[in-house]
């Protein structure tokens, strides 16, 4: 195929063959995204479920860690099934990475958990996990940029953006089909084991995305470049070569980690806000996030379109600058609307433990070899699996903690040295007077289903998943523009991975141990805010546009 007639195709209306093509690739990516959601998605009865050798509070740590897992070594599928691509082609990397994708989920349906086969169910668990996280590394960057290269000139924007979608589509199927099984089967079947149904129900999906992906016809740019004989040999290797690679790094810290942030931010850190911090019902949170994702989802094919005329760099750091400014009066609206009783008991009886600071940790041990025994650690760690906000007040050294609330004293305990029985009934003794304490001060054990104020609610998460479409619409675009078509599937992948799978995958778990740590229930915003602000000024100095280019280089 030469130059001439790529150029021509490039510039016509898209043909309903080429239609075809992309929704194939998109719906394909739906059911990707899908099968890595669900654990996301069930995090807090995955924790119950594989990691219950632990106490509760480092158990949905280790959950989340365990999900990150999954995140840590895209980059590294980034790079194997990117350079895979960029030689043998994009359309049999699809078919290798959903395999992988969708047999992965279905074992974590039949997998047995810790009761069962003890530390070997976390282990075998992670290893799915990496399994998955491998597969999602080669997808994304074949997937956009597949539909990239059959898109017309002028529409690169509005063309990838349905692949922008289907990220969001993947979750809202996976919290359907969450939802759709707790309701059929009850809330405590579904945690006992209709929790599984979600991931076996893959193996369907899986079935129809491979008859999708066979259908595929290769990206005419890759036929011409390969006909052509300007394909790279090592396109890893040439990717991080000088200038390529000074531009993977600018993109990685002016672009992708943003996005990322923003993106995680609105999607999964607003529901694990809901669940664990305000104590909404389980079913309650997941329908309100999937209203919010209906209502959003449109907008990324708006702001994608809207990059194509006005530039996609803008639209995206918008975006950054908006989630960093606004996040916290936003996450405060949704704890006033959601569970006011938190809010109006934190302001008539504030939590405070009284306890020597060289006796308080900061409870996150990813390792998990540390033993938080002290009466502050006891203290704080019931507290914050109530999702009760606290101060520590200084006292003296080597005093015992205690918790002050609403005018009534709660000592804590040593734990340190004590057997596992006694250790459970002194435990059981200071979570009983606790909850006494905090029931007298007007803190609700879970949000009233009556006090949710639904429609403000919903209003705040569809502004959060709005500054999602805002960074994510356009960015498919962006990053296959600014790389040639010799290396471009790993060239892109990677920063985009390392940015999505480190600086937003461990988004959850930073924030969540901050907040565990700190009893502040807003600390863990700090961290996004952070990163955003850091790609709102690397990429304004340091990024150009690329809404014009000529995607044939």
């Amino acid at each position: 195929m030469s130059s001439t007639s790529v150029n021509a195709s490039h510039k016509s209306v898209l043909s309903g063959g080429h239609k075809k093509v992309i929704f194939a690739s998109s719906l394909g990516t739906v059911f990707e995204w899908y099968d890595f959601y669900l654990y996301g998605s069930l995090a807090a009865i995955i924790a119950k479920q594989f990691f219950s050798g632990v106490n509760e509070t480092t158990g949905f740590i280790f959950a989340l860690l365990a999900f990150a897992a999954g995140f840590a070594v895209r980059p590294f599928g980034a790079a194997f099934f990117g350079s895979l691509g960029d030689r043998i082609g994009r359309k049999y990397t699809f078919l290798v990475t959903i395999l992988l994708m969708g047999m992965s989920t279905f074992v974590v349906g039949i997998l047995p958990n810790y009761a069962s086969i003890g530390i070997a169910a976390p282990i075998i668990l992670i290893v799915l996990r990496l399994l998955q996280g491998l597969a999602l590394g080669g997808e994304y960057g074949g997937a956009a940029t597949y539909v990239a290269e059959h898109a017309p000139d002028g529409k690169r924007g509005l063309y990838t953006s349905f692949i922008q979608t289907t990220a969001t589509l993947g979750l809202f199927l996976s919290l359907l089909v969450i939802l759709g099984t707790r309701l059929g089967l009850g809330t405590e079947a579904f945690e006992a084991w209709g929790w599984r149904i979600p991931f076996l129900v893959s193996i369907v999906l899986l079935g129809v995305s491979v008859w999708i992906r066979m259908q595929l016809s290769e990206s005419p740019l890759f036929q011409q470049m390969k006909s052509e004989g300007k394909g790279s040999k090592t396109p890893f290797r040439d990717s991080l070569k000088g200038g390529n690679l000074k531009l993977m790094l600018l993109v990685l810290l002016g672009a992708t980690a943003g996005q990322a942030v923003v993106w995680y931010g609105g999607q999964f850190y607003s529901l694990f806000f809901l669940t664990q911090a305000l104590k909404v019902d389980g079913t309650t949170a997941n329908l309100l996030i999937a209203g919010a994702l209906a209502l959003a989802t449109p907008f990324f094919v708006v702001f994608g379109w809207l990059s194509d005329k006005i530039g996609r760099k803008k639209i995206i750091l918008a975006g950054c600058l908006l989630a960093a400014v606004t996040y916290f009066p936003i996450f405060k609206g949704i704890t006033h609307y959601a569970n006011p009783g938190i809010e109006e008991a934190r302001a008539k009886s504030p939590a405070l433990v009284v306890a020597d600071p060289n006796t308080c940790s900061f409870q996150f041990d990813p390792a998990g070899v540390r033993k938080f025994t002290s009466s502050c650690d006891v203290a704080t760690a019931a507290l914050t699996k109530a999702g009760v906000p606290y101060d520590v007040q200084p006292a003296s050294p080597g005093s015992l903690a205690q918790v002050n609330v609403g005018g009534t004293e709660v000592p804590s305990y040593e734990a340190t040295g004590l057997s596992k029985d006694e250790a459970k009934s002194k435990g059981d003794a200071f979570v009983k007077s606790l909850k006494g304490a905090l029931g007298t001060a007007g803190y609700p054990e879970k949000a009233d289903p009556a006090r949710i104020n639904i429609p403000m609610t919903l209003l705040l998460l569809w502004l959060l998943v709005i500054y999602v479409t805002m960074v994510y619409g356009p960015i498919a675009a962006y990053l296959v523009e600014l790389f040639p078509t010799r290396i471009r599937y790993t060239s892109m992948s990677l920063p985009y991975h390392i940015g999505n799978g480190w600086f937003g995958g461990f988004l959850p778990a930073i924030s969540f141990g901050l907040v565990a740590g700190s009893g502040n229930m807003y600390m863990g915003l700090w961290y996004p805010i952070a990163v955003a602000v850091m790609t709102l000024i690397i990429g304004t100095l340091f990024l150009r546009d690329t809404k014009d280019v000529d995607l044939s280089q």
